[in-house]
């Protein structure tokens, strides 16, 4: 099996695929701010996940894999060097200094690039046939980020896995609360979508011994699939859980967004499947609410938009505005998305106010 040159675009929930990849022996470079690269240079990246049948967690070091794992600022880097590039920061954090430039730069040079943020990329979007992207700009912090990029280069990759820094570690430790696979888009070209499966099977390949002396499967797989449509399954468990949690004055754990009124989430989670189906999705591709739901309940914190607005941000990924839109050309509407959607703008043009 090839081993690649992959660039990580943000370490946080970046080192969460990256630790997984670093077990096929390939190189990684992540991107991240300047005390990130100092903390993962010098002791590796670190992950605890739990592993079902095993009473504690297995912790991961970057450093006792096979493959090699080194931070760098965006001016230290050159695409040319890299087989693949995954995009794991925060769609607002695309046009700051350095990222912006580095981002167009794998445009231009369309080396492929795997979204794994929450909000779709406008060039996946425009692969969706009958789609006005146009239309969708204002979802965007900055869309003209990704105005040089081939919609056929860039794929989406659902990032269903659920993962925290806890307050207190170190910004080198990862904890993942929710253990699920992340479920990616071929690219349209053979070629691009093979590193996927190659990166598919090294994955499912692992076996790790965590001292016991006992190889074990571990959790948090790559799955590559032909459908485009297959990471849109993450869109309903965004608009019902993880921007609900974002109230009026404050934030509520994702479980109660979904369980305080179990019916009102089932309403908007099937409207979003529908309008999914609408866009061109198999329904078996989707993931049924029952089975959110049931996951649901062991999501014991506010999501990380509600953490960003509660902590004063002024922009946050707008997947949920997204969605209306992508209804409304779909000739649909929900009152709830709709008040969702107002609810994030009010809060998020206080924060603008108290910043001005």
């Amino acid at each position: 099996m090839p081993t690649y040159n992959i660039l990580m675009m943000g370490a946080s929930y970046g080192s969460l695929l990256a630790i997984k990849l670093l077990f096929g022996g390939h190189k990684i470079t992540m991107v991240c701010l300047p005390n990130e690269v100092e903390a993962f240079n010098s002791d590796g990246a670190h992950v605890r996940m739990p592993v079902r049948g095993r009473a504690t967690p297995v912790d991961l070091d970057s450093r006792k894999l096979p493959g090699t794992l080194r931070a760098a600022g965006t001016g230290d880097v050159s695409v040319k060097d890299y087989d693949l590039a995954v995009l794991a920061m925060q769609e607002p954090q695309y046009r700051s200094p350095g990222v912006r430039e580095l981002l167009d730069a794998l445009a231009r040079a369309k080396v492929p690039c795997m979204s794994i943020m929450n909000m779709p990329p406008l060039p996946y979007l425009a692969r969706i046939p009958g789609l006005n992207v146009d239309a969708l700009r204002s979802c965007f912090t900055d869309a003209t980020v990704w105005d040089n990029f081939t919609p056929g280069k860039l794929t989406l990759c659902s990032p269903d896995p659920q993962a925290i820094r806890p307050p207190g570690e170190k910004i080198n430790f990862l904890l993942v609360t929710l253990p699920t696979n992340f479920k990616s888009a071929r690219f349209d070209s053979d070629a691009d979508t093979q590193i996927l499966r190659n990166l598919q099977a090294d994955v499912d390949g692992i076996r790790y011994d965590p001292g016991d002396g006992e190889k074990i499967d571990l959790p948090v797989k790559l799955k590559v699939h032909d459908s485009i449509f297959v990471p849109l399954a993450k869109w309903a468990m965004l608009l019902t859980g993880n921007y609900r949690c974002i109230t009026a004055d404050g934030a509520i754990d994702i479980k109660d967004a979904v369980h305080a009124d179990p019916e009102k989430s089932r309403s908007v989670y099937n409207w979003v499947m529908d309008a999914c189906v609408k866009l061109g999705a198999n329904p078996a591709d989707l993931v049924p609410f029952e089975k959110y739901a049931s996951a649901a309940h062991g999501l014991v914190r506010p999501s990380s938009a509600a953490r960003a607005v509660n902590n004063g941000a002024q922009f946050i990924e707008r997947t949920d505005r997204l969605v209306q839109l992508l209804g409304a050309q779909l000739g649909m509407s929900n009152l709830i998305v709709d008040a969702t959607v107002k609810q994030v703008d009010a809060r998020l043009e206080t924060n603008r106010k108290k910043a001005a």
